[in-house]
């Protein structure tokens, strides 16, 4: 974990956030390879849900939205987390995790550390709205994305021709009052989500066949990016920690390097949402099947996944260290740039013109990197450490024949190809 942390920064991942002002815990800031890699996730995540499917559609809603819409979702009531405070430093911590809780008395060196007993703090963050000071209305940034979706169902099956199944996809921000934020980018204050609220019939078959569908398609999901099947597991809820909203719910499980942490969750809604969103505004939220005009609130089997812990543990997955090298062994469709274009000499103008010739070329079709500093070996380790699966290098033999020496990432092989069939050579091996 130190390590891929130190790699992070000094790559271009991921930045602390405010870093030169002292940082603002829980917050990150992604770097110009980061954000390379997590533009690569959402969007081989849209494609497979929404430009694939022809049972799901996409939305981007609004991060403020009026109050009532979180009182009827039950966030301003429920969205708690019980805590109790260290009564020397006033840090606050859960006390269903007991190692955080231990870990933190082993900071106060041998003093006897109290503990308040357990008070709810609302994890949601406020905002204000208005331009007159002491006037503004109070409001809450989403403490997840969901709301926007259940309160835009009308609006959505009225402006598309969506029936039942079908459901609505949706990537956005959302920002919690965590109380303690840690590992690294896994538990932030301000991070992004990926979900499909997927609405069906009421019915109990139904339901258990799209909740187990849901749980086998998304652990194919991370399968099919590279994530190792032994640091993946499901985890149901028991009956007592499932959320006020849920009737079935499953975590999928990563192994981390401090134990097994939910990743994303699978969860049976029920009707909750619409019902209570049709309870306070007072606008009817059910369906009206086009069919046999059946008209009914339909239930909603939900798929919710952070963006920044997947990637977290992908790049844990790809850390490798072999034969003296370090390299990230992301799959090539996550990989923040394609392939990287070399000179053997950046001092040799013919080489320089050749190999921007090639890399120009490619830019139309793929996210590529032009790198001519220092010595060629430590060209390739720089691209090794963030994950670029291919090196291709123009050298004086180049100029004579038409070919280029291609470097893998994972083997550190190297093969000579024609120029000219550099752009399906990456197509077929980006896109396996």
């Amino acid at each position: 974990m130190d390590k891929l942390v130190s790699l992070a920064k000094r790559r271009g991942f991921i930045f602390p956030g405010s870093e030169i002002y002292g940082g603002l815990a829980g917050m990150w800031d992604w770097g110009p390879v980061g954000s390379l890699l997590k533009k690569n996730y959402k969007d081989l995540w849209w494609k497979e849900m929404v430009q694939l499917r022809d049972d799901i559609v996409g939305m981007d809603a609004a991060i403020m939205m009026n109050t009532r819409a979180w009182e009827a979702s039950g966030h301003t009531a429920a969205f708690t987390d019980p805590l109790i405070e260290c009564k020397i430093c006033h840090e606050r911590f859960r006390p269903d995790k007991p190692d955080e809780v231990t870990t933190h008395e082993a900071t106060h060196k041998g003093k006897k550390v109290e503990w308040t007993e357990p008070q709810k703090f609302n994890l949601l963050v406020k905002a204000y709205l208005g331009i007159i000071e002491g006037k503004q209305s109070e409001i809450f940034l989403r403490g997840e994305i969901t709301n926007g979706v259940h309160v835009n169902f009308k609006n959505v099956v009225d402006s598309t021709r969506v029936k039942i199944p079908f459901g609505i996809a949706q990537i956005g921000k959302a920002f919690r009052n965590e109380i303690t934020p840690g590992n690294f980018i896994f538990r932030s204050r301000e991070f992004e989500q990926l979900e499909v609220q997927f609405y069906i019939k009421p019915d109990e078959a139904e339901g258990k066949k799209w909740f187990e569908y849901w749980k086998e398609n998304r652990m194919e999901w991370f399968l099919k990016l590279g994530m190792k099947k032994e640091n993946l597991r499901f985890r149901d809820h028991a009956d007592d920690e499932r959320a006020h909203y849920a009737r079935l719910a499953t975590d999928i499980e990563y192994n981390a390097p401090w134990g097994w942490q939910e990743m994303m969750g699978i969860h049976h809604r029920g009707d909750w949402d619409l019902s209570r969103h049709q309870q306070f505004s007072g606008k009817t939220m059910t369906f009206r099947d086009p069919h046999t005009n059946e008209e009914y609130l339909p239930w909603d089997i939900e798929t919710s996944s952070g963006l920044e812990r997947p990637l977290l543990f992908l790049l844990l997955d790809a850390y490798h260290e072999e034969d003296g090298r370090t390299f990230l062994k992301l799959h090539p469709k996550l990989a923040p740039y394609k392939a990287a274009v070399f000179p053997l000499l950046a001092n040799k103008e013919q080489l320089v013109e050749k190999a921007r010739e090639i890399y120009n070329g490619l830019k139309e079709d793929f996210m590529v990197a032009w790198d001519d500093r220092g010595n060629i070996g430590k060209r390739y380790a720089s691209q090794d450490e963030i994950g670029t699966p291919y090196c291709i290098t123009v050298d004086f033999q180049s100029l004579e024949d038409g070919m280029v020496t291609v470097r893998d990432r994972d083997t550190a092989q190297q093969e000579r190809i024609n120029m000219i069939d550099i752009k399906e050579f990456l197509t077929r091996k980006i896109n396996y």
